[in-house]
């Protein structure tokens, strides 16, 4: 079994919350798995050119390429990005448009599986955490957990977190915000929330070690997807 960890967070593994969640998670399935930071990485969206339709393989160029087929590959997912606006940053997201080539003419490569969903914020991780399960969903994976953290905002680094009347410092501590190491959020010194990463972990990890039943959680996916359309014609 092998499960491929992703991070979509732009920020140094060091201060990525992102990072030390997923990582946490991974280490806690017991298994092997692959640590795959899209930091750096060129991936672009999908442009609708619908050449992979015959084939089920992206035709643009770019640094998914090398990545498509250890996710085809993979027996579990723990994908993790960080929160821009109350949903995903672009390279997570760009990252799930492209897993358009795996859906056509049925085509099952990603079916089934399990996953687990991450998400960061500076104030809560559960907007990108909620993205990631509806794009597994339309993938018919299954989210085995969801965890979420607060992690460091920009505007703790920007220079001007404790002026500036609209960023997340004065926001969560009002007048007179002081910006020190104590103050800055850290997932790593949220211990509810790492224990819900090691859970996580462990559950995903013995989800897969029992041998669970692909085909029976991709009915199951399938049917939530049903439900989910119903009333939209």
């Amino acid at each position: 079994m092998m499960v491929l960890g992703i991070s979509g967070s732009p920020r140094k593994q060091k201060k990525s919350g992102v990072h030390k969640l997923v990582e946490t998670v991974l280490e806690a399935t017991g298994l092997e798995y692959e640590f795959v930071s899209l930091r750096k990485k060129n991936i672009s969206g999908c442009i609708a050119c619908l050449g992979c339709v015959q084939d089920n393989v992206c035709k643009v160029e770019d640094d998914l390429q090398p990545l498509r087929e250890r996710i085809v590959e993979a027996d579990g997912y723990v994908i993790g990005a960080p929160n821009y606006y109350s949903g995903l940053n672009a390279s997570t997201h760009a990252l799930f448009e492209r897993w358009f080539q795996f859906r056509h003419q049925e085509g099952d490569l990603l079916w089934g599986k399990l996953g687990v969903a991450v998400g960061v914020g500076g104030t809560e991780g559960h907007y990108p955490a909620d993205d990631i399960e509806k794009f597994f969903l339309y993938n018919f994976i299954e989210t085995v957990a969801k965890v979420g953290g607060q992690g460091a905002a920009s505007c703790f680094s920007c220079g001007y977190g404790e002026t500036c009347k609209v960023g997340i410092p004065y926001f969560l501590h009002g007048e007179g915000v002081r910006i020190t190491e104590q103050s800055v959020p850290d997932v790593a010194k949220q211990p509810e929330v790492m224990q819900a990463a090691e859970e996580a972990g462990k559950l995903l990890g013995r989800r897969l070690r029992e041998g669970h039943d692909r085909l029976q959680v991709t009915q199951k996916m399938q049917a939530v997807m049903m439900e989910k359309f119903k009333g939209a014609v």
